[in-house]
């Protein structure tokens, strides 16, 4: 009889999409989405160390290499926490989230590659082990960050204080929170994004970032989404640097608040386009309002309407 004989052999994984920053909050908020999500098909194996069977929907972009993935190294990095060396998992990845969009693809696959092992090995794992396996490989695109990993592990709205579970809290999210996404067709590498961040601000500057952040959070335990809309939009540092990479964003701002938007933002370094509404109606109203400008600008886009996610990376077993 195997150790290993109670413990699922296939399970089912499903890693969302996030948005980091929310305006105000750079490299600090992050926040997990309902729709859509990366799945991710997991089997135990009788050998040892990861390897990836398929990857569908990401047109051919992502190494198949498991060294190379980041969904491949947050799962052997799970392996290692969890010190399993004789038995191995074979992943098959659907994306269901745009490539270099602003909504945490490789966070997503990460994510899902260490929630993974951890289901077909019992669960031992905390959620610190998770994350920083998730955030292993996160790093080969990313770096060290945990603004989209967080939340895309745990759920909710996270203010990240550093890479440690105990430096991560939760923050209420309003129950009346609403969301368009919308990413139009251009590329903004990520590089380049932070490339064109002011490397010093004003102390006028900082103390009005520092407001706006506290802001927020105010906002958050009232449950006032028309306040935590103006302050998610109290940022003067990293999205007036980068407004100029989104072609339409002025426009997609305006002709969103006229719908009903509550703030329009940059997510993580674009080129997604956020929006944020206080109902379903309102949410579907500023989509219509997004598809007007990309199509009179020529710019083909995708958009969709959506909520934040209690839940963040989940499973279930299949076999």
């Amino acid at each position: 009889m195997s150790l290993y004989d109670d413990l699922p052999r296939r399970v089912e994984v499903r890693a969302p999409a996030t948005i980091a920053n929310l305006g105000i909050g750079f490299d600090v908020l992050g926040m997990a989405f309902e729709q859509p999500f990366d799945t991710i098909y997991a089997e135990r194996t009788e050998t040892p160390g990861v390897l990836i069977n398929d990857i569908r929907g990401d047109g051919g972009r992502l190494p198949r290499e498991s060294a190379k993935n980041t969904a491949g190294i947050a799962a052997q990095a799970m392996l290692n926490a969890l010190n399993i060396a004789d038995q191995g998992v074979c992943l098959t990845i659907e994306k269901g989230l745009p490539l270099a969009s602003g909504l945490g693809s490789s966070a997503a696959s990460a994510a899902g590659g260490a929630v993974a092992v951890n289901a077909l090995f019992g669960g031992r794992g905390d959620v610190g082990m998770v994350i920083a396996a998730a955030v292993e490989g996160e790093a080969v695109v990313s770096g060290r960050h945990v603004d989209n990993v967080a939340p895309a592990v745990i759920g909710g709205l996270v203010l990240v204080t550093g890479l440690e579970a105990s430096q991560l809290f939760a923050l209420p999210v309003p129950p009346t929170l609403w969301a368009t996404i919308c990413t139009p067709d251009v590329a903004v590498p990520t590089k380049e994004a932070r490339a064109v961040l002011p490397r010093e601000v004003s102390l006028a500057t900082m103390v009005h970032q520092t407001g706006g952040l506290g802001l927020f959070i105010h906002a958050l335990y009232r449950s006032d989404v028309a306040l935590m809309g103006r302050a998610m939009m109290y940022d003067q540092v990293v999205e007036p640097a980068r407004e100029h990479l989104i072609p339409g964003l002025g426009a997609v701002r305006v002709a969103a608040a006229e719908r009903g938007a509550l703030a329009t933002v940059i997510s993580g370094s674009g080129p997604t386009i956020c929006s944020f509404t206080e109902s379903k109606s309102a949410a579907e109203r500023v989509m219509e309002g997004m598809f007007q400008v990309y199509y009179g600008m020529g710019i083909g886009f995708s958009a969709q309407v959506t909520r934040p996610a209690a839940a963040g990376t989940t499973w279930r077993v299949i076999a």
